[in-house]
């Protein structure tokens, strides 16, 4: 093992001798070009080329190593401003949104007498036997039970729980709700009354009376409760039994109740 290292040392330290003495009689210029000059060049040309290789190589790879670095952290800062930007877009639709829907209450607001107070819907009943509905506005709000609840398109339904600050509304798709109306053209009169389901029935319309498909369904204003004159609903099922007094009619609720967000309250 020993004489393996000496070997090998001797060998380096004669390498670079020759090389030193290469370099120094070359700068002297005291060594002809077809001398011991160019046997030097032969031998140490491929020691110099490999060094030479590795030196680029290592640079090479220490650039690209920083350039990877620097694509990583400018790619994280890029997703994070893109989704910077996603989350101001989605803000502004959402805004834009809004506007659009209030812009539809002061709209109906204008159109008849009447304070409103605007709501926002919080909550909603997740029992399939209730359909209701939590407001964030109550009793310091001028709320009182009773209170009609809309939207520009039609009736919500009526104002049942009131506390300082939050309402409970029923909707007109419960089926302890009813409202008075008629139909609008042929004022044919009769009660909205809600199932649970997405549609309402009109019923106590005697099977005399002339119905028709289509037809829109307002509110009477008998009840007390509802204005006269709003949206309840579009005929969509007319059935008339002999054996029955009243026909059986289905309606469909001018509101989507899965999409409504806001709600207007009558102050009573």
């Amino acid at each position: 093992m020993f004489s393996r290292r000496l070997f090998i040392f001797v060998g380096v330290a004669l390498f670079i001798a020759i090389i030193f003495t290469v370099i120094t009689m070359s700068s002297r210029e005291k060594l002809p070009v077809s001398g011991i000059k160019r046997v030097a060049i032969s031998i140490t040309s491929p020691f110099l080329g490999a060094v030479t290789s590795i030196i680029y190589f290592t640079r090479d790879l220490w650039s690209t190593y920083f350039m990877a670095v620097s694509a990583v952290n400018e790619n994280t800062l890029l997703k994070k401003q893109l989704g910077e930007a996603l989350e101001i877009r989605n803000r502004y639709q959402e805004l834009e949104l809004e506007n659009i829907r209030l812009k539809k209450f002061v709209n109906f607001t204008n159109s008849g007498p009447g304070i409103y107070i605007a709501a926002r819907i919080i909550a909603r009943d997740p029992s399939p036997w209730f359909q209701t509905v939590m407001i964030d506005k109550g009793f310091n709000d001028g709320l009182l039970k009773g209170s009609p609840a809309m939207v520009s398109e039609g009736i919500v339904g009526q104002v049942i729980e009131v506390t300082g600050n939050f309402s409970r509304i029923l909707l007109i798709t419960d089926r302890n709700s009813a409202v008075d109306a008629l139909v609008q053209n042929s004022r044919v009169r009769g009660i909205v009354k809600g199932n649970n389901e997405d549609d309402c029935s009109f019923v106590y319309t005697l099977r005399k009376d002339e119905v028709k498909e289509g037809e829109f369904i307002v509110s009477s204003g008998l009840d007390q409760v509802f204005p006269k004159g709003l949206m309840i609903g579009r005929v969509l099922k007319v059935t008339k039994d002999q054996s029955h007094l009243f026909q059986d009619i289905t309606i469909e609720t001018s509101v989507d109740f899965e999409k409504i967000e806001e709600v207007l309250v009558l102050k009573k």
